[in-house]
């Protein structure tokens, strides 16, 4: 993409983690900067809602992080969906993982501090972003899970320095398809932007739509463009609201 993408005819689909927001130690001491939650309300307000984010993270989360900022969302990578109609919310959840699985989790997570769990409902995300040695011994136990899980269609989502355990099926390509269906983003071309394996998912279904992938950090195959940084993406954000404002 030459270009800035037109507001009025193209929806804007942004993962969070290393795409909009730069990577922190942990997922809960990632700063939102006040400029950014500025541009996503005007970006929402130019395509007339068509705006989304969509992440591994749950609704909740995404709501402290970006409210009062009133977005169509994406959680739990295609676990959650929330639109907007006539200033209501409606929302779509998967059913949550079965007790057993939460808890072979958490006793992974308790063997060390520095692994650190995230409980989602639907599915458990293993970091250990703060002790990347540890990496082979989480993805093993993952792995474990995953073979003695009762009576669960579940695989493993690897991402950056964490893994998920989740139902299968679900992604942000599934998530986006849902989404795409309704107004205001259905008929419209979606641009999503992500940095990370997880969004190669949402990457692939682009063509369905005539849609663009763009990247962030990293070269993949189908984007139109990779930004070296968050930081990149933002001043990206920044612009189509400037020049929109100054048409």
């Amino acid at each position: 993409m030459s270009g800035l993408p037109d507001a009025a005819t193209f929806a804007f689909l942004l993962d969070v983690d290393g795409t909009l927001l730069d990577i922190a130690p942990t997922p809960q001491s990632v700063q939102v900067p006040a400029s950014l939650l500025r541009h996503l309300q005007q970006l929402a307000t130019l395509t007339g809602g068509a705006t989304a984010l969509v992440s591994g993270r749950p609704l909740h989360d995404l709501d402290r992080l970006f409210g009062p900022v009133q977005l169509a969302l994406v959680g739990g990578h295609g676990a959650e969906l929330r639109i907007w109609r006539d200033g209501a919310a409606e929302e779509q959840r998967a059913a949550p993982l079965d007790a057993w699985i939460r808890q072979q989790c958490s006793e992974v997570a308790a063997g060390n501090k520095s692994i650190l769990i995230e409980d989602k409902g639907y599915s458990i995300a293993l970091h250990y972003r703060l002790a990347p040695e540890w990496e082979l011994a989480v993805k093993d136990a993952a792995e474990a899970i995953l073979k003695q899980a009762p009576g669960e269609e579940l695989e493993i989502l690897h991402g950056k320095a964490v893994v998920e355990i989740k139902r299968a099926g679900l992604n942000k390509g599934s998530g986006i398809r849902r989404l795409m269906a309704h107004a205001p983003f259905s008929g419209r071309r979606p641009v999503y932007i992500g940095d990370d394996v997880t969004d190669e998912d949402a990457f692939a279904v682009m063509p369905e739509f005539e849609g663009v992938a763009l990247s962030v950090g990293r070269t993949v195959d189908g984007a139109e463009r990779c930004f070296e940084t968050p930081e990149d993406v933002r001043q990206w954000i920044a612009r189509i609201c400037r020049g929109a404002a100054s048409q």
